[in-house]
């Protein structure tokens, strides 16, 4: 999958996959065959974290 670079078009992305096709951020990663970390650390530069029990990045 080929992740926007924009990391606000990224958060869009990531939440509507967790939202609508994954129950978690890492079945998102290994289906999608991208870095979890990676994700992670893109999203932090705007202030979103990953909350697991809410499944998606606040």
């Amino acid at each position: 999958m080929n992740l926007p670079l924009d990391p606000a078009m990224l958060l869009s992305v990531v939440n509507m996959n967790l939202r609508d096709r994954y129950s978690s951020l890492t079945d998102f990663c290994k289906s999608n065959n991208v870095d979890e970390e990676d994700i992670k650390k893109r999203l932090a530069t705007i202030d979103y974290y990953y909350v697991e029990e809410k499944n998606q990045f606040t």
